[in-house]
């Protein structure tokens, strides 16, 4: 039987997880929706890099304290990242941004959640790869051609360099998957210290 004060003790770590992980997403979706806007080649960006950051914080709150509180990060997180985003980055971009995230955010956390139980590598790989195919989808089909717009880097349209949109997704997509496998190596170094029973927050 659980000691009362090893629930509150318990219940107070967990608080403060939850708490790291909501600053923790809103800092990451931030900085991509910045970086979004800094071209590497015709192809890239410096945002998908950082991006995929964002499925190992959802993951890593999936294992540790269950769905329930991942969703939270996610709607916190993604509420946060949104105002901060409409102001730094392009209002397009912010929401075309914000919704790929919450929508692919919300796939991961499902996938992760059913697979949870099997390799300790398949679950945050296999969530990671399907959720930012429609993450990737959803964001440049909003922000290219669901608008009609060029998209603009400081005044320089991607479509002034003849480089379709779906190609710049392709290019974009081969990355997350590349920082995706990446991301394995901290998820597996922070196994220990994410164990489920860590958790005193239940799912409902």
């Amino acid at each position: 039987m659980t000691k009362p004060q090893d629930h509150k003790t318990g219940e107070a770590a967990s608080m403060k997880v939850l708490a790291f992980a909501v600053l923790a997403m809103a800092a990451v979706v931030t900085a991509s929706n910045i970086l979004v806007q800094y071209q590497i080649n015709d192809l890239l960006t410096w945002g998908a890099f950082s991006y995929p950051v964002a499925f190992l914080i959802t993951d890593l709150t999936n294992r540790a304290l269950g769905s329930r509180q991942a969703r939270k990060v996610v709607y916190v997180g993604f509420a946060l990242a949104v105002l901060l985003s409409l102001y730094f980055a392009d209002p397009r971009i912010a929401v075309a941004s914000g919704s790929a995230f919450l929508l692919a955010q919300l796939l991961d956390i499902s996938i992760f959640d059913r697979l949870r139980k099997q390799a300790w590598w398949l679950a945050p790989m296999a969530s990671s790869t399907i959720a930012s195919a429609l993450d990737t989808f959803v964001f440049f089909w909003l922000a290219f051609a669901a608008t009609g717009i060029p998209f603009t880097i400081f005044g320089i349209g991607f479509g002034e360099t003849g480089v379709p949109w779906q190609t710049l997704a392709l290019g974009d997509y081969l990355v997350k998957i590349g920082v995706a496998l990446v991301m394995l190596i901290p998820f597996r170094l922070m196994l220990s210290i994410t164990k489920p029973q860590f958790a005193a927050i239940k799912d409902a």
